[in-house]
């Protein structure tokens, strides 16, 4: 993957709000952010995805998770996240593209919650990307997110061949979505200049549930 090479601590010296999330969850981008892209949520994630597809292996598998025993997440009229063409003819990449959406959702969810420690991210998440998930929600105290994201063009695969583990990558257009003062009411969006498309690479891991839980995230912008 080529390396994305702005940092969010470059942007977080910015002194009014810019972007709403870009790496949802991914990163611990500072409050005055909105969508800024930030690196990686690696924290030794490929060892964290090659563990999990360990024990995903070596286990017994169990019948996986119903869709009634995952998380309903809820968004807010004032926020949408439309995703367009998710759809597999593999119904067990079906699921993993299922996982990973609401993965992505849970990470909205929990900025608008403004719970570092959201379940439903937890849920969706391994345990580097939670850990610095965790930090980046912080980084929104006394922000929430509005307006619409369009999540389009998902392309997955199989990393492997135990297919236990999975990357997940898509778009998402970020042009009409806003970071808002939940004090002052004000809102800010994407900077003059900088593209609102983000592209977000993922690699995900099937639990012996079923779950497929998100372990890596990268994005880079303009990279749709």
């Amino acid at each position: 993957m080529p390396e994305v090479k702005r940092s969010p601590l470059d942007d977080a010296r910015a002194t009014t709000p810019s972007r709403v999330l870009t790496a949802a969850i991914a990163c611990a981008a500072a409050a005055a952010l909105l969508l800024t892209a930030c690196g990686s949520e690696n924290d030794s994630s490929s060892d964290e995805v090659k563990r999990t597809d360990a024990r995903s292996e070596s286990s017994s598998p169990s019948a996986p998770t119903p869709a009634s025993k995952r998380p309903v997440i809820k968004l807010p009229h004032t926020f949408t996240a439309d995703f367009a063409g998710w759809t597999n003819n593999n119904p067990k990449l079906q699921t993993a593209l299922n996982d990973g959406k609401e993965r992505l959702r849970a990470s909205y969810a929990a900025i608008i919650a403004g719970d570092a420690n959201f379940s439903a991210l937890s849920f969706y998440s391994g345990t580097s990307a939670m850990s610095t998930g965790s930090t980046w929600v912080k980084g929104y105290r006394g922000l929430t997110i509005t307006g619409e994201v369009r999540v389009y063009n998902p392309e997955i695969a199989y990393i492997g061949k135990s297919r236990t583990r999975a990357t997940l990558s898509y778009c998402v257009d970020e042009s009409k979505g806003y970071s808002e003062n939940v004090k002052t009411g004000e809102k800010s969006g994407t900077p003059k200049g900088e593209s609102p498309m983000v592209q977000y690479r993922t690699s995900l891991a099937r639990q012996t549930d079923g779950i497929w839980k998100t372990a890596t995230v990268e994005t880079q912008p303009g990279g749709c």
